[in-house]
């Protein structure tokens, strides 16, 4: 007699293999057993004709920023995933020593965080226990702010030695990935010395290396290089976060980027990458601007935009990008402070400018000024052909950039937080076939678990954790949209987290079986 059983089902056990029919058997926290024989337990779901598959891994998520304040997180449980890697872009919300600084540099509004920890251990205990397991990622720009602040200058060999130390602590607190945003105050004053010396700390304590990479769009190829490079010298395992190309100039460029991951690999260098399945990313309006512009951080920004002469020097910079790598008409605002005026919101930076009769670049600056330079973007700015070619490649997961959402709230969020899996699944596999199911599932589990080191999850497989994702392949949709964000993943039937439902016919049960995963877990 097992805990639960799920009978009736179609097992895709996340290695590639093709589905099976096969009933499964869950003891405690662990799967018991697979088999062709139906199962009796205390509590049976039954899957007829549904997909069995392990509970899926984001590799890429953001969800640090929301957890605390949102553990239950059903935006996530709807789409089937079980595990958030966190950490990510080199934004983490540890380790700091002076609070005011890393809540400024915050990607989000963080006033429902209560940063009552310092490090990478302190962190754990506060996400620890929430309806979803989380694995961690120390940032660079969590750990440069700690020794440098937000200041534009190359650390002294001693400053390098302390940024490497609290890399290694980090890694000795149980984070599964040390992680850059090359793009982001202050990740983006580093050279590739700094960056070289920091994955070769991350590498001799195990750790993955995941990157936002220097550039998206015109200098693609050069962003990839500098970032294989970095792992070949030091030993390290690379992740390519969000791999992509921005700017209608520089579509097709994937192509050549993922040929230069197969050479790589070719040559020894253990280096992936993932993709969210949209043709638009979402990030902060001031990582559009110029790295000069940000020095000293939003404060700096704000003062420098009152200057007049300063002021048209960045604007000058930004409109030096629109029709290369920035459509104006695709710049859309997201998001704004918690409490502002929304008038912004679901606009581009394009139909503000026609608005309040100014350019597209003085409206963007507009915006950064009315909001203290919060503000949250949409940026259409991909194709579809590079996001297909990226998704079918072998050694790409599926992750989601995105947060933990409420079911319902302000803004238009980027969809990827409500339906990246779901879309996958959905459109990507059973409305246009770019990726076969099993294949899909494998992308979502056992590749992303091999990534951070996880030896028991990502399979389904007898003596592996009880992560369970139960869906109709005929139904699973993501119902998120840029126009209507605010609506959750169908198709999911139930999701069992270290052998616990939390959700189930279709429905959050409420419980919070989550754990805290390191790379021994």
């Amino acid at each position: 007699m097992f805990d639960i059983v799920i009978n009736g089902g179609e097992v895709v056990d996340g290695t590639g293999a093709p589905r099976r029919r096969c009933n499964v058997g869950i003891a405690g926290d662990r799967i018991a057993e697979l088999s062709a024989e139906k199962l009796a337990g205390r509590r049976e779901i039954d899957a007829t004709g549904q997909i069995v598959a392990p509970g899926f891994i984001d590799l890429h998520s953001h969800a640090d920023y929301t957890l605390e304040g949102d553990p239950a997180a059903v935006t996530q449980i709807h789409q089937g995933v079980t595990t958030l890697v966190t950490g990510n872009c080199g934004h983490s919300p540890f380790p700091f020593t002076d609070l005011d600084l890393i809540r400024r540099a915050s990607i989000i509004d963080d006033r429902a965080m209560s940063w009552k920890w310092r490090d990478a251990a302190g962190f754990q205990d506060a996400v620890g226990g929430a309806a979803v397991n989380v694995a961690l990622q120390v940032g660079h720009n969590a750990v440069r702010l700690a020794v440098l602040g937000d200041a534009d200058r190359a650390p002294t060999a001693a400053e390098l030695d302390r940024m490497c130390a609290l890399v290694r602590t980090a890694a000795q607190q149980g984070v599964v990935g040390f992680s850059t945003g090359l793009i982001y105050a202050p990740g983006v004053f580093a050279d590739a010395a700094e960056v070289r010396a920091l994955v070769a700390a991350a590498a001799s304590a195990g750790l993955l290396y995941s990157t936002h990479m220097r550039n998206e769009a015109a200098t693609l190829l050069d962003a990839v290089r500098e970032a294989i490079e970095a792992a070949e010298l030091a030993g390290a395992r690379l992740e390519i976060s969000h791999l992509k190309a921005m700017g209608p100039e520089n579509h097709g460029k994937v192509v050549e980027a993922l040929a230069l991951i197969d050479a790589a690999r070719e040559r020894g260098v253990d280096v992936t990458a993932d993709v969210y399945p949209y043709t638009a990313s979402s990030t902060s309006l001031v990582s559009r601007l110029s790295p000069w512009a940000v020095d000293g951080g939003k404060d700096a920004l704000l003062e420098r935009l009152a200057d007049p002469a300063t002021r048209e020097r960045i604007a000058a910079e930004l409109r030096a990008r629109f029709g290369r790598d920035i459509d104006p008409e695709g710049l859309v605002i997201a998001d704004l402070p918690i409490g502002a005026e929304g008038a912004d919101i679901g606009l581009s930076v394009a139909e503000i400018g026609r608005r309040d009769g100014v350019d597209p670049a003085e409206a963007a600056l507009r915006v950064l000024d009315r909001h203290s330079a919060n503000v949250t973007i949409v940026n259409h700015a991909m194709s579809e052909a590079d996001v297909d070619a990226v998704l079918q490649h072998p050694w790409v997961s599926v992750a989601s950039d995105g947060w933990i959402m409420t079911e319902q709230g302000e803004g238009r969020p980027h969809p990827r937080s409500f339906g990246t899996f779901a879309r996958v699944l959905g459109r990507y596999v059973r409305e246009r076939g770019v990726v076969a199911l099993e294949d899909a599932v494998r992308k979502m589990t056992a590749l992303p678990a091999a990534r951070i080191g996880l030896t028991d999850r990502g399979v389904l497989a007898a003596g592996r954790a009880a992560d369970v994702a139960v869906f109709d392949p005929a139904t699973i949709i993501d119902k998120s949209t840029f126009e209507q964000p605010w609506q959750l993943a169908t198709g999911c039937s139930a999701v069992l987290v270290n052998g616990v439902p939390v959700l189930l016919d279709g429905n959050p049960t409420g419980r919070t079986s989550g754990k805290v995963l390191t790379p021994a877990a």
